[in-house]
């Protein structure tokens, strides 16, 4: 297979609901360091502790069982289309959805060939919608882990300077169980190392509460529909007739989503922590 496999746990609300105690206010931050100390002992090995560490890649299909006292956690860019692509990632999509039916759009799941028949419906339920771009994987994190995780994310980001990133290259993922097939935007080029960077800061932080890392060759980028089981096939015919539709273009009429980092999130069940903004 020659897309990378990518993961996808569920964001839905069934994966968990906001923690039982959340602090009225932000955790106090440490001074900056150059490594971050371990947090306590009880934090890694808790009563009945899990070690996540061996668990297998998942799917946005629950990739791992629910636990009571766990709670999903995913943290990632939000990413927004800007106006000025929109109009060129309709056509995208319309092509994507005469070739492969059984489109449906990331997250809302409206169907892509009913979305195609209305372009203001289009643009609002799947264009306009937020983004995201993993810096590590959604995993499962107790309860008692939360806080620390949070206040540790809040320290390693806290000095993020503004940069561009340009997802440049349409490509198609597959989880690993092969139930869920995604057509995405990747960042080839502008942003990738910065994204990077901010990839291997979170890789510590989970290594420090027994959590998995990020694949050790991370593709950055952004999924906008999804289809049922493997058909990197038809995704893979879907993207060369979409590159040759926009080959044929004018440098001005050409598709350029490319977007300023101004954020990082992670959200822990229903709630949603800002771990860092970047001001204009």
């Amino acid at each position: 297979m020659d897309a990378l496999m990518a993961n996808y746990a569920s964001d839905s609300d069934s994966d968990g609901g906001e923690p039982a105690a959340v602090p009225a206010g932000d955790p106090e931050i440490p001074e900056p360091s150059a490594l971050l100390p371990p947090p306590p002992l009880e934090l890694l090995q808790p009563p009945n502790f899990v070690d996540y560490s061996a668990m297998a890649q998942g799917s946005r299909v629950r990739s791992f069982p629910h636990v009571e006292g766990n709670y999903a956690l995913h943290v990632y860019i939000p990413v927004f289309i800007p106006s000025d692509a929109k109009k060129q990632l309709a056509l995208a999509m319309k092509r994507a959805a005469s070739l492969v039916p059984d489109l449906y759009a990331v997250d809302a799941d409206y169907a892509l060939s009913e979305l195609c028949k209305d372009e203001h419906k289009l643009e609002k339920v799947l264009l306009s919608r937020e983004f995201h771009v993993s810096l590590g994987r959604p995993v499962a994190v107790q309860v008692h882990q939360i806080d620390s995780f949070i206040a540790m994310l809040r320290q390693k980001f806290q000095s993020q300077q503004q940069y561009w990133m340009e997802f440049n290259k349409w490509e198609h993922f597959v989880n690993d169980d092969c139930t869920r097939s995604f057509l995405s935007l990747e960042v080839t080029r502008t942003g990738l190392p910065e994204i990077s960077k901010q990839i291997l800061m979170v890789d510590e932080i989970y290594r420090l509460h027994g959590l998995p890392e990020f694949y050790k060759n991370p593709r950055p980028h952004i999924s906008l529909v999804w289809a049922l089981g493997d058909i990197s096939g038809k995704l893979k015919q879907a993207i060369k007739d979409i590159e040759k539709y926009q080959s044929s273009m004018t440098s001005l009429q050409k598709c350029n989503v490319r977007c300023k980092f101004s954020r990082v999130v992670c959200k822990v069940g229903k709630k949603v922590h800002d771990i860092c903004k970047v001001a204009d």
